[in-house]
């Protein structure tokens, strides 16, 4: 049984995201959604789990549970949680752009990303739930074999089933690849060979406009994003790339490292 978790803060945020991720699994088989809470006083637990149990019957029900705790320091807490319980994936939003400076310093969901207990998907704010057909997978192509986070990805794509596209941004593209894209290529493909990933190689040095276009051009559902970081956030959301990304995308991103 694969476990998919929820935070709840009963904000519309995470009410959203609650939504996205109930569609999104539903008719996947042995795919069990966890809705967590994590409250800071002691006498709200009964009306946490008396507001999760509405949410529950506000989206259809489904196969999915609850779990409330009392904790201060809600990203640790989640964490705990979530590596307790083996999850595959972890969906929870941000609160929008327009809040940009102070969720890069405080978001819950930053936070749980560097802890890194399993990938997190990022539900934006607009986004509405369709399905999962085309998943874009945006590497640097440089030491895959150790810089992938593979299995984890894997779990994901394995009950969503889509079409796997692997995308690299890089100026330095001509006309041929060199033998180092060739060969970490060849690994990336036996890496994935069960989803026939299909690759794109686009010589550009815009990152995150490329990226957008890629994501309207080939009707991406998802974008997965594999930082290389000596401090995953310095370097994740950082002002060109996955950080600009995550802010202004239409379409989820999940977040994925070592």
């Amino acid at each position: 049984m694969k476990t998919v978790i929820v935070p709840i803060d009963f904000s519309d945020t995470s009410k959203n995201s609650a939504k996205y991720a109930v569609r999104m699994v539903n008719g996947a088989p042995n795919v069990h959604l966890v809705f967590f809470h994590a409250y800071k006083k002691e006498s709200d637990e009964n009306s946490s789990r008396s507001q999760l149990a509405d949410l529950i019957s506000e989206l259809g029900g489904g196969n999915i549970t609850i779990h409330t705790e009392h904790s201060d320091d809600f990203p640790d807490a989640l964490s705990r949680f979530a590596r307790h319980r083996a999850a595959e994936l972890i969906v929870m939003g941000l609160n929008g752009a327009r809040m940009l400076d102070k969720i890069f310093l405080t978001s819950n969901t930053l936070k749980l990303i560097e802890k890194n207990p399993c990938p997190v998907m990022i539900v934006p704010p607009s986004a509405h739930f369709d399905s999962v057909k085309n998943v874009a997978l945006a590497s640097d192509f440089k030491e895959v074999d150790v810089t992938i986070p593979v299995e984890p990805i894997k779990r994901v794509l394995e009950f969503l089933k889509p079409s796997l596209h692997i995308v690299n941004v890089n100026s330095e593209h001509y006309v041929s690849l060199t033998p180092e894209f060739l060969e970490q290529r060849r690994i990336m493909e036996e890496m994935f060979r069960d989803f026939n990933p299909e690759f794109y190689f686009i010589g550009t040095s815009d990152f995150h406009e490329t990226i957008n276009t890629f994501v309207e051009d080939k009707k991406i559902d998802l974008v997965i994003t594999i930082p290389r970081s000596r401090s995953f956030i310095d370097t994740l959301f950082n002002p060109s790339h996955t950080r600009k990304l995550v802010f202004e995308s239409t379409v989820p991103v999940l977040a994925a490292h070592q």
